[in-house]
């Protein structure tokens, strides 16, 4: 390796965007053997898993929960629909809102839910629970920080317009 290529690997390998990037990329590997016995992708998964906590959603309010527009959460909800884990169904008190639930079958679900955390959880390595508490908690101030800083952005940019 030529010292110059060594040098952007090092510089590659020090940024936290790039850290980050590759963690997740690093996640959904783990993460696809657990979810195909379950017969989900991870954005599945990740549907799934606010609807058990919160059935009865809202499209709009699952998608800001999972940080999603319709236009990519909508073809993934009629997936989940057509394997039967869930209904989509007007709002009677409001007919623009669509409203998800799941069905007993994505109840049922749920309970092997348990196998994909604890699967994870042996692939981080860590049987430290707070540990990783600690680092989400990090990476949420992180996250939540650049949010905050992308809007101000957006903001100044539409005051010159």
């Amino acid at each position: 390796m030529s010292k110059n290529h060594g040098e952007a690997k090092s510089r590659l390998g020090s940024m936290l965007c790039f850290t980050v990037y590759s963690t997740a990329h690093a996640f959904t590997r783990a993460y696809k053997p657990l979810l195909d016995a379950l017969g989900l992708t991870y954005p599945q998964y990740l549907a799934m898993f606010v609807l058990w906590e919160h059935d009865n959603l809202s499209v709009k309010e699952l998608g800001e929960l999972l940080r999603l527009d319709s236009g990519t959460l909508t073809p993934l909800l009629k997936r989940l629909e057509a394997m039967g884990l869930l209904r989509r169904s007007r709002d009677p008190a409001d007919e623009r809102s669509v409203r998800i639930s799941l069905t007993p079958a994505g109840l049922e679900m749920r309970r092997k839910e348990q196998m994909v955390h604890e699967g994870l959880m042996s692939a981080c390595g860590s049987n430290n629970a707070e540990e990783l508490k600690t680092l989400t908690a990090q990476l949420i101030r992180v996250r939540d920080r650049l949010d905050a800083t992308a809007a101000r952005a957006a903001a100044a940019a539409d005051e010159t317009v």
